[in-house]
């Protein structure tokens, strides 16, 4: 007789723990595929780029890197007294600001805690998240003007391949990574401009990605103290649970396109 059946003759239900195992063996398959496919597209980029190439991107790394860590960002405390000084036009001086310094990879959270302490959390967020998705479209354009973008230095079939999904449903992507809070804002902007993505979905994307966290920050972040609620870290938790979702089911349904068309 079938083990798995009860004195009643019914099959007791499966257990939860099975399918749970199931569930994170499919996500660990996933990202491992993911990474390699990563990798094997950087080593045929860097075996097509020119050493002249190399050395640039090399040496703008180490710029970014540098002005990241060494040139010092005013606090919230500051900017409260600078937007004495300046009068009525410290809204659009604050917009522009934030909208240069988060060019470079300088972290948008201090401008968004400055935001809501200085202009009110509906303001505030309006504010941040016009000069983010500012920010993010110059820098985009940035890349593509300086002829960064990967389509037009290297020729690699896993490149175009990658280059096509995002041309199509980059948005997606971008939105995905920009509810994950431990993703660098400006990593995000250099790899887009890299990519094919176009820049409307790229822009919408933003707009809508960066909307939750920043609004989160505004209205629960403690600009003067620079403590963490227990809420704002629970809406993180949230927004990165949707972008880790969203970036696995982009992998998987780009996986099954693939073996469809191999078909």
């Amino acid at each position: 007789m079938d083990s798995s059946l009860g004195d009643t003759g019914r099959r007791a239900p499966a257990r939860p723990a099975a399918g749970l195992a199931v569930g994170w063996k499919i996500v660990a398959d996933t990202i491992i595929r993911t990474l390699r496919n990563v990798r094997d597209t950087v080593i045929a980029t860097a075996q097509q780029l020119s050493r002249r190439r190399i050395v640039t991107l090399i040496v703008g790394i180490v710029i970014l890197v540098a002005i990241a860590l060494f040139v010092p960002l005013p606090t919230a405390v500051q900017l409260r007294d600078w937007s004495t000084s300046v009068g009525p036009w410290f809204p659009a001086a604050f917009l522009l600001t934030h909208v240069a310094a988060t060019v470079f990879p300088f972290p948008r959270t201090v401008f968004t805690l400055a935001a809501g302490l200085l202009f009110g959390w509906w303001w505030g967020a309006l504010i941040a998240v016009a000069a983010s998705t500012a920010s993010a479209v110059i820098a985009l354009a940035l890349i593509r003007l300086g002829g960064w973008q990967l389509s037009h230095l290297v020729s690699h079939p896993a490149i175009d391949a990658v280059d096509a999904r995002l041309r199509q449903r980059g948005w997606l992507a971008v939105l995905s990574l920009r509810l994950i809070p431990l993703v660098p804002f400006a990593v995000v902007n250099y790899a887009a401009g890299a990519s094919a993505v176009r820049v409307v979905p790229y822009t919408l994307a933003t707009l809508v990605g960066v909307l939750p966290g920043t609004l989160a920050v505004v209205i629960l972040g403690d600009a003067i103290t620079g403590s963490v609620s227990p809420a704002l870290a629970l809406v993180s938790l949230a927004t990165a649970s949707l972008g880790v979702a969203g970036l696995l089911y982009e992998v998987r349904k780009h996986r099954t396109d693939a073996e469809r068309q191999r078909d």
